[in-house]
């Protein structure tokens, strides 16, 4: 009796063991009984750690699991599980490899969608005939992922920058680009120096040219009252009487210029002239000729 109760006992202990062991296995394969999914594909360039049973969200909200994780010719190919067949994955939609926190954690797929989810939604589910591949995830559908910026892809971007700068020589050119600068600068220091002296200069001029500008304006000033004294109807007319006086005068001198030039040109006026002055002076020697100088005998 004791040797079949230690039997049973064996026997129950090994099967429970056993029923333990295929569920940890279920849970560790993702296998849920009970539960209805629906599948949908992904590709990544790098699948940045990624593994099966890695959380997958949607709108920062899991909704499942990753399947599988196969590499293939130039991307990775992800299979994941969404654990709510009526969920909807709204077209046009991203996908990303993130960590789970700031701090590292395993990596996990971020679905985000850029549309704008309804409140309600009546048309045909990701599972159903009736699914509009556009508008939405169907059921097998294909998400293409998103490169995520990650301390090692930055590293590696970093790398290659440094590489070609080196290749190209960009650091050398940087300091000589960096040294004619430094002289653009001090040139310029320069010329800001000399033309501040110049501003003081002009500075200066422009107090100098205080007296000037104070003449001028006082130019300005009898110039504006000669041209008031002009605009007054009686100075113009006074003007005009001076102007017609001065022309009248002109053309009487004219006349006369020209009496006295054909008087000059004839002979016998001009031999007139010389007779009245030869007479004259014999006239005035008759009447004082004590005024005549007298000769002295050598």
């Amino acid at each position: 009796m004791r040797r079949s109760v230690r039997e049973a006992t064996i026997g129950f202990s090994l099967l429970a063991a056993l029923v333990g062991g295929l569920g940890l296995w279920f849970w560790l394969t993702g296998v849920v009984f009970g539960q209805k999914t629906y599948s949908i594909r992904l590709r990544f360039q790098d699948a940045a750690g990624l593994a099966p049973q890695s959380v997958v969200t949607y709108q920062g909200v899991p909704v499942g699991s990753v399947h599988s994780v196969t590499p293939e010719a130039g991307w990775v190919a992800v299979e994941a599980k969404i654990n709510d067949r009526s969920l909807k994955l709204y077209r046009p939609i991203t996908a990303q490899i993130r960590s789970g926190s700031l701090l590292g954690g395993d990596p996990q797929v971020a679905l985000d969608t850029q549309a704008t989810i309804p409140a309600s939604d009546t048309s045909g589910g990701p599972t159903s005939s009736t699914c509009n591949p556009t508008r939405i995830v169907c059921e097998g559908g294909l998400i293409k992922g998103e490169v995520t910026p990650s301390l090692t892809t930055v590293m590696g971007l970093m790398e290659r920058i440094l590489t070609q700068a080196d290749q190209d020589k960009l650091i050398s050119k940087g300091a000589t680009t960096l040294t004619a600068l430094t002289k653009t600068s001090e040139d310029f220091s320069a010329l800001a120096e000399k033309a501040e002296g110049l501003v003081a200069e002009l500075q200066s001029a422009v107090e100098n040219a205080g007296p000037v500008i104070d003449n001028l304006d006082s130019a300005t000033a009898h110039a504006s009252n000669v041209l008031g004294a002009l605009d007054n109807p009686k100075s113009l007319n006074e003007l005009k009487k001076t102007v017609s006086n001065a022309e009248q005068l002109t053309r009487r001198i004219d006349v006369i210029s020209g009496d006295i030039q054909q008087l000059t040109s004839d002979p016998n006026v001009i031999n007139g002239f010389r007779s009245v002055s030869i007479g004259l002076g014999k006239f005035f020697d008759e009447l004082y000729p004590s005024i005549k100088p007298e000769t002295t005998d050598d």
